[in-house]
């Protein structure tokens, strides 16, 4: 067991962990933070997305140990109070989603995909945006209204 401490949506949190805890199941068995998907245990489908250090990783493959004193937003770290995160909203106002069980993953890697976007001053393409969630797997959909709420939310963020 090691003693992990890190800050999470804001909060700082402290747990003993066994050592090869992940990230995925800190945050839910731990945290009971359950907003955040685990679709595949092998990094293939993004329902895992969460952002560590301002970037977005897969929290199934990430072990909670190396991520002490790391600061981690996890979907329901995204809305500011009542107020929905611009991709949130995007999401809602475009249908983003089906069953949304990819959606939390989606949102976190397309917040991830418009802020590094913004930070080196590029506007994404409808091409940019379906190569950047390439490691995002929607069962349900066609990707159309994913795409169509990230460039929404690009324009709002």
């Amino acid at each position: 067991m090691t003693n992990i401490s890190m800050t999470v949506n804001g909060r700082k949190v402290s747990r003993d962990v066994p050592d090869e805890t992940l990230l995925s199941d800190f945050l839910r068995e731990h945290l009971r933070l359950t907003g955040t998907h685990v679709g595949c245990d092998t990094t293939q489908c993004g329902a895992c997305v969460v952002q560590v250090d301002g970037a977005a990783v897969k929290s199934c493959s990430a072990l909670a140990v190396a991520l002490d004193g790391a600061e981690v937003t996890t979907i329901e770290g995204l809305a500011n109070g009542g107020d929905l995160h611009p991709m949130q909203k995007a999401f809602n106002d475009n249908h983003g989603l089906q069953c949304g069980f990819c959606t939390p993953g989606m949102i976190m890697a397309g917040v991830d995909l418009v802020e590094r976007a913004k930070a080196a001053g590029a506007s994404l393409s409808e091409a940019d945006i379906r190569a950047g969630l390439e490691g995002n797997i929607c069962r349900c959909t066609g990707y159309h209204n994913i795409v169509k709420s990230v460039q929404q939310a690009a324009q709002e963020m």
